[in-house]
C-alpha cells in the first residue's frame, strides 16, 4: 500500500483561462499563476459527485432512482494570514470580483488538480493566545461549457 501525505501541496490562483482544457493547458497557466502562502488545510478537493434523482410510483409503492445532474464541489480552504502574502492579496481581488478563476492544486506525487471557480471568501478566526490567525477562503467550481466540466486532473506520470 503506498499511501502520501498532504506535505509538499502547493494552490495557486490566475484569472486566465486555460487555453486548452488538458495538461498543456494547465502546464502552460502554472509558471504564471500566483501561489497562496501559508496553506494549512486544503478541504475537499473538487471532483465530479452526481445527484440522485428519485421518484415514487404510485402503482408498485417502490422508489425509482436514476443519476441525475453533477456538481464539482465546493472547497474551503484554511490559510495563516499574511498581509505580505501575494497570493493572499489575489485571493481579495478575486473575492470582490463576479469573473472565475483558476485554481490549481500540486501534489507534489499525486499530481495536479485545476479547475475554474468563483472566489468567495470567508471568515476569519482569530482565535486565541496559542492559536495562529486564520481565514477561510471559499471556491465554488463551475463547469465552463455545455460540453467541457473544465476540471483538469493529472498525475506525474501522465
Amino acid at each position: 500500500m503506498t499511501v502520501f501525505t498532504s506535505a509538499g501541496t502547493t494552490l495557486a490562483l490566475t484569472k486566465t483561462a486555460p487555453a486548452t482544457y488538458n495538461k498543456a493547458g494547465v502546464e502552460a497557466l502554472l509558471a504564471a499563476a500566483t501561489k497562496i502562502g501559508e496553506v494549512s488545510d486544503l478541504g475537499d478537493i473538487p471532483a465530479k459527485a452526481f445527484d440522485i434523482v428519485t421518484w415514487r410510483n404510485i402503482a408498485s409503492r417502490g422508489d425509482s432512482k436514476a443519476k441525475g445532474g453533477y456538481t464539482l464541489g465546493t472547497q474551503t480552504i484554511t490559510v495563516g494570514i499574511d498581509p505580505n502574502d501575494a497570493g493572499q492579496a489575489l485571493v481579495d481581488t478575486a473575492t470582490d470580483d463576479d469573473d472565475f478563476y483558476t485554481a490549481i492544486i500540486s501534489h507534489p506525487k499525486l499530481g495536479v488538480i485545476s479547475g475554474r471557480a468563483l472566489v468567495m471568501g470567508g471568515p476569519r478566526n482569530y482565535g486565541d493566545a496559542n492559536t495562529i490567525a486564520t481565514r477561510q477562503i471559499t471556491l465554488e467550481y463551475s463547469i465552463v461549457s455545455e460540453d467541457e466540466d473544465g476540471l483538469v486532473i493529472y498525475t506525474p506520470e501522465d
